[in-house]
């Protein structure tokens, strides 16, 4: 029987991706007629509280036994991820370890962060929650992120997008480690759905401010107020006084995006939330942020969403009309 070890980090881990990763493995376990996996809750410290002192938790295994892992699951981490790996140093260096020894690495949403911070993920694809991508590249520049991916795999390391599509990286490993009807069977009892392939659909973008270039600072919010207009970089980059030649490398290194790429989520983003709370068609909406191409528009807002602007709209906005466009 192989040992899966669902890692207590500190202070800092998601209460509710420890328990789910706990009952799909206990019902897979029942499901399949023998424990495939022991179960085990592994720490540093012999309690661990969580979410502001509201639960704790009494791990099984302490790192100071030297426990061996075949699998380890690494939870979600909470909004202080500097401060929870500079608090986890000891899980980190044992997750190395065990790695190196043969062992497979899986993290759920933002738990990604502690495996980048062990180096496992270097050379590798990865996944993390939608809305901490962006202190994710900032932190770890160098690893190859993909957001929009529900899963990675490769090389015994698995990473997951956020929140509860991590439940579907939790199906994926039921199908390895046990076989495809145990995985079936807990999507049922779950009712998880098995055909979620990305998280694109849910992100929403807010635009990269968290930095001190005051000038670019102020194109985005000049950007973002003229959404209906075909803007001209060239002139754009006049218009503020900041040289042509270094007005992408700036804006570039301020907000993680060209100037281009960002004048385009912003524009589909509006479109997003048009689509959510308004009865426009696809037609209406793609004039109002300033495209006239239809199969351009079309094209533009499935890469970035997963969806086409229709199935956007009839998914997320329930007075939805919908109309031949």
């Amino acid at each position: 029987m192989k040992n899966l070890s669902i890692l207590i980090p500190e202070n800092h881990s998601n209460l509710s991706s420890v328990i789910l990763t706990f009952e799909v493995f206990t019902k897979a376990n029942e499901y399949y007629g023998k424990n495939v996996f022991n179960i085990q809750l592994v720490s540093n410290s012999r309690k661990t509280v969580l979410h502001k002192g509201l639960f704790t938790i009494h791990p099984d295994v302490l790192l100071s036994d030297r426990p061996r892992a075949h699998l380890i699951l690494i939870p979600a981490l909470d909004e202080h991820i500097n401060k929870t790996l500079g608090h986890n140093n000891v899980l980190i260096e044992w997750v190395t370890e065990q790695y190196k020894l043969g062992a497979e690495v899986a993290s759920l949403c933002t738990g990604a962060f502690l495996l980048a911070a062990a180096g496992i993920l270097n050379g590798k694809q990865c996944s993390t929650h939608w809305q901490a991508a962006d202190v994710f590249k900032q932190m770890f520049p160098d690893l190859d992120l993909k957001t929009e991916k529900i899963i990675t795999d490769e090389q015994g390391v698995y990473t997951t997008g956020g929140a509860l599509s991590s439940l579907n990286l939790l199906l994926h490993l039921v199908e390895k480690y046990y076989d495809r009807q145990t995985a079936i069977f807990c999507a049922k009892f779950f009712e998880i759905d098995l055909d979620r392939n990305s998280q694109s659909p849910f992100s929403i973008f807010t635009g990269q401010k968290n930095h001190e270039d005051e000038a670019i600072k102020a194109v985005q919010t000049y950007m973002e107020n003229n959404l209906s207009e075909k803007i001209n970089m060239k002139d754009l980059a006049a218009e503020f006084s900041i040289d042509r030649r270094n007005f992408d490398r700036r804006f570039k290194k301020a907000t993680m995006n060209t100037p281009a790429e960002y004048m385009q989520r912003i524009k589909i983003e509006a479109a997003k939330k048009s689509f959510e709370t308004t009865r426009k068609n696809v037609n209406e909406v793609m004039y109002e942020i300033g495209y006239n191409d239809t199969k351009a528009f079309r094209l533009l807002f499935k890469k970035i969403t997963g969806l086409s602007p229709l199935d956007y709209r009839n998914k997320y906005n329930k007075d939805a009309i919908v109309y031949s466009t």
